[in-house]
Formats: C-alpha cells, sequence, structure tokens
C-alpha cells in the first residue's frame, strides 16, 4: 500500500500500521496538485508492484470565507484568489490528475476501482465553504461520469460523502459549534474516521462488484436534513 501527502512527518506511522496489518507500506511525498508529481509518484508504485488495484483519492484542504463579509454597510472580508485556487488544486485538480495517471495501469491490468472522497456539503452546500463544496460536488460528477467512461474496462468507480469526522481536520473548529454538528446528526455524535474506512474497504471489494457511480453518505442521517 502506498500513501501520499506533501508532508512526510506522518511517514513512519503510515508504514509502521501498514506493516504490522501485515502488508508492505510505502510513503511517498507528492503533491497531487502537480501533474510530475503525481505522474512520478504513480510510476515509483507500479516500478514496485505493476500497476495499482484500488486509488482512493483523499487529499483535501480547507481554506473557508464567505464568499463575501458585509460589516457596518461596506465589505469587510471576502474569499480570496488564492484560497479559492489552493482548495481547487487539491481537493478537484488532485483528484482529476490522479486518476488520470492511474487508469490507463488499470486498464492494462483488466481493470480496478477507484473511490473518491466527497462531502454531505457537496450534497446541500454550506456557510463559507464555496470552494470546498465546490469541489466536493464536483468530486460526485466526476465520479458519475467516469464510471460510465470506465465501466467497459472493469473500473468501478464510486464516492464517499462523509458527514462530520473527528480528524485532524476538524480540531480546530469551536467545540460549541462541534457540539452543534452532533446535535444536527440524528445519530448524535461525530463520526470516526474508522466508520469511513470501513465504507473504503467494502467498495473496494469484491462483495460491491456491482455498484459503481454511487456516493455513499456516511454521516450519521445528517443528509436527510434533520
Amino acid at each position: 500500500m502506498a500513501g501520499w501527502d506533501v508532508k512526510e512527518d506522518a511517514a513512519a506511522e503510515f508504514v509502521h500500521e501498514v506493516n504490522a496489518a501485515g502488508g508492505e507500506g510505502l510513503f511517498q511525498a507528492v503533491d497531487v496538485a502537480d501533474s510530475k508529481s503525481v505522474e512520478n509518484g504513480v510510476q515509483q508504485v507500479v516500478d514496485r508492484w505493476a500497476t495499482v488495484n484500488v486509488l482512493v483519492n483523499n487529499a483535501g484542504i480547507l481554506r473557508d470565507a464567505q464568499l463575501i463579509k458585509y460589516k457596518d454597510g461596506a465589505v469587510a472580508g471576502m474569499m480570496s484568489d488564492e484560497a479559492f485556487d489552493a482548495v481547487i488544486g487539491v481537493n478537484l485538480r488532485g483528484v482529476f490528475l490522479c486518476t488520470r495517471t492511474v487508469v490507463p495501469h488499470m486498464i492494462a491490468a483488466g481493470g480496478g476501482v477507484i473511490l473518491n472522497a466527497s462531502s454531505v456539503v457537496g450534497l446541500y452546500g454550506n456557510f463559507g465553504q464555496t470552494n470546498y463544496v465546490a469541489t466536493k460536488a464536483g468530486v460526485i460528477a466526476m465520479s458519475r461520469t467516469w464510471a460510465r467512461e470506465l465501466g467497459k474496462y472493469k473500473i468501478r468507480v464510486n464516492a464517499v460523502a462523509p458527514g462530520f469526522i473527528a480528524t485532524e481536520m476538524v480540531k480546530a473548529i469551536p467545540e460549541k459549534i462541534l457540539q452543534s454538528m452532533c446535535d444536527h446528526t440524528p445519530i448524535g455524535r461525530m463520526g470516526e474516521p474508522a466508520d469511513i474506512a470501513e465504507a473504503y474497504v467494502w467498495l473496494a471489494s469484491d462483495r460491491a462488484s456491482f455498484v459503481s457511480g454511487a456516493v455513499i453518505s456516511v454521516d450519521g442521517g445528517i443528509v436527510t436534513g434533520t
């Protein structure tokens, strides 16, 4: 199993966990928004394992801001070009580049599985997240398009749409807001990373061999609008 990140501080832990579970771990410092970096990373994986059986596109960043913020009748802030472009670059362009680079190897191998990380906000929007929501809605659209295009090559493509999950990304959110998130989730709690992992494992397995073009919401029921 190969794991990518632009930061190398998690490399040792990733490799240790994969190896401890009986696998073979490989960490690579890859910038998913850069085509050359992605191409080099994929080539290293192919050189080591001959192909890519399962691709999980789950790199993501946040740069939250309102489109336009008014105070006392005047513009007090807005989402910057940098904030918009940075999120589009990683969350949407990154999914595109990784998938485009891996697909020829999957076709040559006779098939594969592509799993893309979306979000429930890609289904219903979210305040202050124009950039992030656009990427997560785009991931759903790309996943369904690729499911149509690649099915004939025995490549399945699905998206996973998590709700509020207790990850590093949400640790900076104030406790009051976190509690509000839980209150608006029918199950009454935030999800755990293991909840999402189980969805990925199932979708990657032969048990989901007839599932393609789907969006699997793992959100404690929040997508119901409760």
